[in-house]
């Protein structure tokens, strides 16, 4: 795989960049159009993946906030087409890494020594590489590490990375703006905080003590004396990264036991510790030989404030798409639909909210809930993919929801994700 032996840091350079790709793809519509008028057809995934080749490509140089947004984007099936999904997903865990110079940099610059002077030994070559950093095997006193970098500046280019790949993201993926800029006021947060390995330290440790009762959950053991503020060392977990695993020939009771042990990971978070690992993605999650679930990335957490967690879990008690008066307020307090709505916009936003909330509440309805019940995920992704497309939802003047709501929409969404790949049958009590 190609090894980066800079990034570009500065706004002038990572602007010259987005500029240079934007360039990019409207050489490929050209082409795509070129195409049409010569022989009066052309092929819609193939601009898809030119366009998907060229953006990912050049996220994948820039590193950062830009590549973190298409690594989140590559979750949702109902925004992306199938290329772009594909070419994304590669940010999880497999983007092109930095080279071993810039790694040596960065520890003179945190421990003014280089990484063989600390560790017995230390692989040149990144392990696996995603968004905001790379990761790296170390030995030290006969005990395996894993050792993560960050990419020199991501911290610094966050806000910037976010204002430059907006026209990006309103344009080619039809999102909203005035959805967009009220949201992602929640993700430059939640990004900063990723780039703070100073604070990620500390909540590794403190969220994985507390959850370690949990059945069939391993955490790694982190090491303060070899971490800084750019630099985390924590213990190596044998096994292999989920991603790798969900389409491979794992026993349907280990399919069940790995779901069990996410959906209890998350809820126990969610319900008493109201603060949770808010990146559910495959690459953050390693499954040992004997099927138990490696936690291994607290880089980003969502703290649910207990006001908003005491409104928005009204969502899944049974009675709140039948009881009017709590329907009403709770989608008002959420902001579903707002004081200004006139009748016809309070009647339609509603609808669509209630399909919404009963579409995702059903697996809570039952004990036990299959999530390889192809049947409801297309149901599922059916309405997704008609909301992505809806006029009213794209050109309306008010944000449909509320920021703090973000990262849980994308953790349930992500966990359910998951859930049908692994074709987990779980118990949905909490």
């Amino acid at each position: 795989m190609k090894e980066y032996d800079r990034i570009p840091v500065s706004k002038v350079q990572r602007a010259s960049k987005f500029i240079s790709t934007g360039a990019k793809i409207g050489s490929n519509y050209l082409k795509h159009y070129g195409k049409k008028l010569i022989n009066g057809e052309a092929d819609r995934d193939e601009l898809h993946l030119d366009n998907a080749t060229d953006i990912y490509n050049s996220l994948s140089e820039l590193k950062g906030g830009a590549l973190k947004v298409a690594q989140m984007l590559s979750m949702d099936k109902n925004i992306l087409p199938t290329a772009y999904q594909q070419k994304f997903a590669m940010a999880q865990y497999s983007a092109p890494p930095l080279s071993y110079p810039l790694v040596v940099k960065t520890f003179i610059k945190y421990f003014g020594k280089g990484p063989t002077e600390i560790f017995d030994s230390f692989t040149p070559k990144a392990t696996n590489a995603a968004s905001m950093g790379q990761v790296h095997q170390a030995l030290l006193k006969g005990k395996k590490l894993a050792v993560k970098i960050q990419y020199p500046g991501v911290g610094d280019s966050v806000k910037s990375d976010l204002a430059m790949i907006k026209p990006i993201a309103l344009t080619m993926f039809r999102l909203n703006p005035v959805e967009y800029d009220e949201f992602i006021q929640e993700v430059e947060s939640r990004m900063l905080e990723e780039t703070d390995y100073a604070l990620e330290l500390q909540r590794s440790m403190d969220l994985s003590a507390r959850t370690k009762h949990l059945k069939n959950i391993i955490f790694p053991t982190y090491y303060p004396a070899y971490s800084s503020d750019k630099i985390l060392t924590m213990d190596w977990i044998e096994g292999k990264p989920l991603g790798e695993l969900l389409n491979g020939p794992i026993p349907q009771p280990e399919r069940n036991k790995i779901g069990q042990a996410l959906w209890d990971f998350y809820h126990f978070q969610m319900h008493t510790l109201k603060a949770m690992h808010a990146d559910p993605h495959p690459g953050n999650f390693i499954i040992t030989n004997d099927y138990q679930l490696g936690i291994i990335d607290f880089g980003c957490v969502k703290v649910i404030p207990e006001e908003f967690y005491k409104i928005y879990f009204q969502l899944l008690e049974v009675d709140v798409l039948t009881n009017l008066e709590k329907r009403e307020k709770t989608f008002r307090d959420l902001r579903f639909i707002h004081p200004q709505d006139t009748k016809k916009e309070e009647e339609f936003f509603t609808a669509i909210f209630m399909k919404l909330v009963e579409l995702l509440g059903r697996p809570f309805q039952s004990e036990t809930f299959d999530f390889a019940d192809d049947a409801y995920f297309n149901e599922l992704y059916s309405f997704g993919e008609k909301l992505s497309t809806m006029k009213e939802l794209r050109e309306s003047k008010r944000a449909r929801g509320v920021g703090e709501a973000v990262y849980l929409n994308r953790t349930y969404f992500g966990l359910y994700t998951i859930l049908h790949d692994l074709k987990a049958k779980i118990n949905t009590t909490w």
